[in-house]
C-alpha cells in the first residue's frame, strides 16, 4: 500500500504503492540483526588457530581464505546495512592492510551492545555520544600501550609472522615468510617513507611454496617473440617502444595490378627492404632487448634473433609502465626518435617456462624502484590464499615502518583497551555511562574470540587476562605448537602495529554508530 498522509482532509500519496517502509524499533532490530550475522561469520576465522571458509560463487568458482575483507567481499550480501560491515573490512584493507576480521567483529559486537541498551529504553543518540566518548579513551589506551622498543628488523619480523600467523603459507614458515617481507620492504624504504606501490606480488602454480623468493625488479607473463632469441641477457640496454613492427598499411582499401614477375619482385624486395630497415635500425642502436606496446612482423623478429636481440611484443600498458619504472626507460613512438638516452638498464633479463606459462624477469634495474615477491604453491588456492597472506604483511610491516608504533597483540591491546574505559567510564554522568561500559564489553570480544578459537573456556580466559593485566600490565593469549598459556605477548614476539588497532577501533565505531541510528528504513521495489 501506498503511504499517505492527509493534508485539508485529503490524503496525499507520498510513497509509490510498490515501496516498503520500516520504522521504529523494527528497523533498529533489522539493521542491528543484519550486521551482528555479517560479523558473526567471519568470527572463527580470528587468532592463529582460526578456521577458513569455503566460498563458491554461481559459476562454481571456490575461493579458500581466512582472510576476513575476501570473505566479506566475496559473500553476496544485499542488506544495506550488512553492507556497511563489509565496508569496515574494506577500509581497514585499504589504510593498513590487516585487522579486517578484529574491525568486523568488534563493529558487530558493537551493535548487539547497542541493541541491548535501546531495549533497556536508553536513546540512540545517547548510545551513539557514549561510543565517540569511548572510542576516544581507546585510542588513548593504544597510546599507552605503544612499545619503547625501537621498531628495528627483529621486531619487523614479529610484525610479519603475527599478521600471517593462522594464514595460510603453505609450505613455509611464519618466520621464513617474514624475513622475505621484511627484506622486500627494506627494498622500496625512501627518506619519504615506504614506496609501497612499487613492491608486486607475483603468483605462478607450480613447484611447492618453497620456492617462493624475492626478486629485486618485475616480473611479467611474456614471452620471446621468437624462438631463437636469447633467454638470458646480461647487463641488458633496454628499449620501450610503442612502434609497430610490421609492414604499414593505409587505412584506404586498394589494389594493386601487377603485369611481371619483376613487378612481383620489385613488391617482395620493397617489403623486405621495409622489415629489414626496422632490424636494421634497432640493432644499429646497440640494445639489448626490447619491449613494445605493438606487434612484431616474424621476419622482423627472426632477423632480431639473429642478431642476439630479445624483443617481447604486444605488452599491456601496465607491464610497460612496470617496466619503465624497473629500469629508467624512456618510452619511444617512433624508431627514428631510438636514441641511446631513453635506454633503460638492467643487470638481468631473463625468461622461464613454468609448465605452460613463459614468465619474463627484468632484475637489478638502474632505477630500482621495483621489487616482487614471486610466489609459488602447487595449487592455485594455495597461491591465492599465500599472496593475500603476503599482501597483508607487505602492509602491516610498512605501516609499523613508517609509524615507528607497535603494541602488543594476542589479544593485550584490547584487554588493556576495555580496561581503561571501563575506569573513565564511572567518572561520566547519565546514561552515556552506560554507553561507555557496553563499549568496553564489546571490546572484550576480541580475546574472547580468540580464547574460543583455541579450545579455551572464554569466560575463565577473560577473567585470567583481567587478573594477569592488572597484575602485570601485559597480557595475551600466547599460542604455540602445543598449548596456549597467558603472557607478555612482547616478551613472545607477538606484536601488531598501532595504527591497526586505531583503525579497527575507529572503522568499528563509525559503521556500528551509523546503524544504530537509523530509525526509518524505506526501499523501492
Amino acid at each position: 500500500m501506498a503511504q499517505q498522509r492527509r493534508m485539508g482532509g485529503q490524503p496525499m500519496f507520498v510513497l509509490s504503492e510498490d515501496s516498503q517502509r520500516t520504522q521504529g524499533r523494527d528497523a533498529q532490530s533489522s539493521n542491528i540483526m543484519a550486521g551482528k550475522a555479517v560479523a558473526e561469520s567471519v568470527r572463527t576465522t580470528l587468532g592463529p588457530r582460526g578456521m577458513d571458509k569455503m566460498l563458491v560463487g554461481s559459476s562454481g568458482d571456490v575461493v579458500i581464505t581466512n582472510d576476513g575483507a575476501t570473505i566479506l567481499n566475496e559473500m553476496d550480501i544485499e542488506h544495506p546495512a550488512a553492507q556497511m560491515i563489509v565496508e569496515v573490512a574494506e577500509s581497514q584493507e585499504d589504510e593498513v592492510g590487516d585487522g579486517t576480521t578484529t574491525a568486523s567483529v568488534l563493529a558487530g559486537n558493537l551493535l548487539g551492545e547497542a541493541e541491548d541498551l535501546i531495549e533497556q529504553d536508553v536513546h540512540a543518540t545517547t548510545i551513539v555520544e557514549g561510543y565517540h566518548e569511548a572510542a576516544r579513551i581507546a585510542l588513548e589506551a593504544i597510546d599507552e600501550q605503544v612499545s619503547e622498543v625501537a621498531v628495528d628488523d627483529d621486531i619487523l619480523g614479529q610484525v610479519a609472522e603475527s599478521s600471517m600467523t593462522g594464514k595460510g603459507t603453505g609450505g613455509l614458515t611464519a618466520e621464513e615468510l617474514g624475513e622475505t617481507v621484511v627484506e622486500t620492504i627494506r627494498h622500496v624504504e625512501t627518506d619519504d617513507g615506504v614506496a609501497r606501490e612499487n613492491v608486486s606480488v607475483h603468483t605462478q602454480v607450480g613447484a611447492s611454496s618453497n620456492a617462493t623468493e624475492l626478486v629485486p625488479g618485475i616480473v611479467i607473463d611474456e614471452e620471446p617473440a621468437h624462438d631463437g632469441m636469447p633467454t638470458d641477457v646480461e647487463d641488458a640496454s633496454i628499449a620501450l617502444l610503442d612502434v609497430e613492427l610490421e609492414l604499414q598499411t593505409g587505412e584506404v582499401d586498394a589494389e594493386y595490378a601487377i603485369d611481371s614477375i619483376d613487378q612481383l619482385n620489385a613488391a617482395i624486395d620493397a617489403e623486405e627492404g621495409e622489415l629489414e630497415g626496422y632490424a636494421e635500425t634497432i640493432v644499429d642502436s646497440g640494445v639489448d632487448v626490447v619491449f613494445t606496446t605493438d606487434g612484431v612482423d616474424d621476419r622482423v623478429a627472426a632477423k632480431l634473433a639473429n642478431e642476439g636481440v630479445l624483443v617481447f611484443e604486444n605488452i599491456g600498458s601496465s607491464d610497460a609502465k612496470n617496466v619503465a619504472s624497473a629500469t629508467g626507460v624512456s618510452r619511444v613512438g617512433s624508431l627514428d626518435d631510438l636514441e641511446e638516452a631513453d635506454f633503460g638498464h638492467a643487470e638481468h633479463v631473463r625468461t622461464e617456462s613454468y609448465n605452460d606459462d613463459e614468465l619474463a624477469f627484468i632484475e637489478g634495474g638502474s632505477a630500482a624502484e621495483s621489487v616482487t615477491v614471486f610466489v609459488r604453491g602447487g595449487t592455485k588456492h594455495v597461491v591465492d590464499e599465500l599472496e593475500r597472506t603476503i599482501g597483508d604483511a607487505l602492509d602491516v610491516v610498512a605501516t609499523a615502518l613508517e609509524s615507528g608504533e607497535v603494541v602488543p597483540g594476542a589479544g593485550a591491546t584490547e584487554i588493556a583497551i576495555a580496561d581503561k574505559v571501563r575506569s573513565e567510564a564511572a567518572g561520566i554522568e547519565g546514561r552515556k555511562q552506560l554507553a561507555i561500559t557496553a563499549f568496553a564489553d564489546a571490546v572484550d570480544i576480541i580475546p574472547r574470540t580468540l580464547a574460543a578459537n583455541t579450545g579455551r573456556d572464554p569466560i575463565d580466559s577473560l577473567v585470567d587476562l583481567r587478573a594477569a593485566h592488572e597484575s602485570e600490565g601485559r597480557a595475551g593469549l600466547i599460542t604455540d605448537s602445543e598449548d596456549v598459556t597467558i603472557g607478555d605477548p612482547l616478551e613472545h614476539g607477538v606484536v601488531d602495529p598501532a595504527d591497526v588497532k586505531r583503525e579497527a577501533v575507529e572503522s568499528a565505531t563509525e559503521a556500528a554508530t551509523m546503524i544504530a541510528r537509523i530509525d526509518d528504513v524505506i526501499s523501492a521495489e
